[in-house]
């Protein structure tokens, strides 16, 4: 099929130039998340996964989606190297290091409705912690068991960092697909090999920064 135009030839052909490089140019401005080391695309079109059950520990298959990886990354902040840095909406944790750099770990956040922004600092750090199900997480869900000790089928996992006087952890987990996801009832959950690394280098007292 042909398409005519009124116009001269050499304006028909400039039209079609401009048309070209304003496409090329509108490709090349678009950022990707290839470019900022980013899933937020694939987060936004990544339903909410379902959480693993408490006394179940993961399958050897069962691995979170390697963009989530620890990883170093260019990072400016004004705050002092050891600090840590929670980006809720990108489902990032930073531990600030020198020279405009940080350690990214991805996590799980707070579903909807249990998400929270503040300054804690660390107060107790503890290794494959006991799980004792606050009274307002047994109202919501009563089959809950009350008291879990510490093992591989543990939802807090092989670390716990204790945030201020709060029942907020940043903790391990048994459901690694879930790194990523809005899946809590308000802690940050890593997995289990980067807790591990996370809690090696953050003693307590470090300050953590909840942003949304």
């Amino acid at each position: 099929m042909q398409f005519k135009t009124n116009l001269p030839p050499r304006m028909t052909l400039l039209r079609g130039l401009h048309g070209a490089m304003a496409l090329a140019l509108a490709c090349w401005a678009l950022p990707t998340a290839a470019q900022y080391g980013t899933p937020e695309e694939w987060r936004r079109t990544t339903p909410t996964v379902q959480d693993r059950d408490p006394g179940i520990a993961a399958p050897a298959e069962a691995e979170m989606d390697a963009a989530y990886r620890r990883q170093p990354v260019f990072y400016r902040s004004a705050e002092a190297p050891g600090t840590i840095i929670i980006d809720t909406s990108d489902r990032f944790l930073y531990l600030i290091q020198p020279n405009n750099v940080a350690l990214r770990y991805g996590i799980g956040v707070g579903r909807d409705g249990f998400q929270w922004q503040g300054l804690l600092r660390v107060t107790r750090k503890s290794e494959w912690p006991d799980w004792t199900p606050p009274p307002e997480m047994i109202q919501r869900q009563p089959y809950l068991p009350r008291f879990m000790a510490g093992g591989p089928g543990n939802p807090m996992g092989a670390r716990a960092l204790y945030l201020g006087n709060t029942i907020y952890r940043i903790h391990g987990t048994n459901a690694p697909e879930t790194i990523g996801h809005a899946v809590s009832s308000g802690c940050f959950r890593l997995v289990n090999d980067e807790i591990e690394d996370l809690y090696a280098r953050v003693p307590v007292g470090t300050k953590v920064i909840v942003q949304q």
